[in-house]
């Protein structure tokens, strides 16, 4: 398993915070996801077999939220 954690931009309410949660946990591999409003990251855990971080980092921007 892999952790990977990485800043998220563009979250204004606990709303994106679901919305973010929820892409990331869609993700095949991701087994455990943290996103925090406050100071706008990511954390998570995957299985690099099943997954990539560039995948990861993917499905938020598709959701519209800015990776940095």
């Amino acid at each position: 398993m892999e952790n990977l954690k990485f800043d998220v931009t563009g979250m204004s309410c606990q709303g994106c915070v679901a919305s973010v949660t929820r892409v990331l946990k869609a993700v095949p591999g991701v087994t455990d996801v943290n996103v925090t409003l406050t100071p706008g990251s990511a954390s998570v855990v995957y299985d690099a077999t099943r997954t990539t971080e560039a995948a990861v980092k993917a499905a938020v921007q598709d959701a519209g939220y800015g990776v940095a």
